[in-house]
């Protein structure tokens, strides 16, 4: 692994029929390869955005990063 640093992407999840991108998120990103690391308290963040679109039975939302 190479070194990281602070910059911000986009994350894409898939569930079901359900896909998810949330833009935005801040993460620690490989220098080497581009692999984004994200913290604990970030990933819950993510979570719990796309859980929120699993609910409104979204097929695919896009949505902005919300700390």
């Amino acid at each position: 692994m190479g070194e990281t640093s602070a910059g911000q992407v986009t994350v894409t999840l898939q569930r079901g029929e359900l896909t998810v991108l949330i833009k935005n998120v801040p993460a620690q990103i490989c220098e080497n390869c581009g692999e984004y690391y994200l913290s604990d308290e970030i990933t819950d963040q993510v979570l719990k955005q796309a859980e929120a679109s699993a609910v409104k039975n979204a097929e695919v939302e896009i949505l902005r990063f919300a700390a």
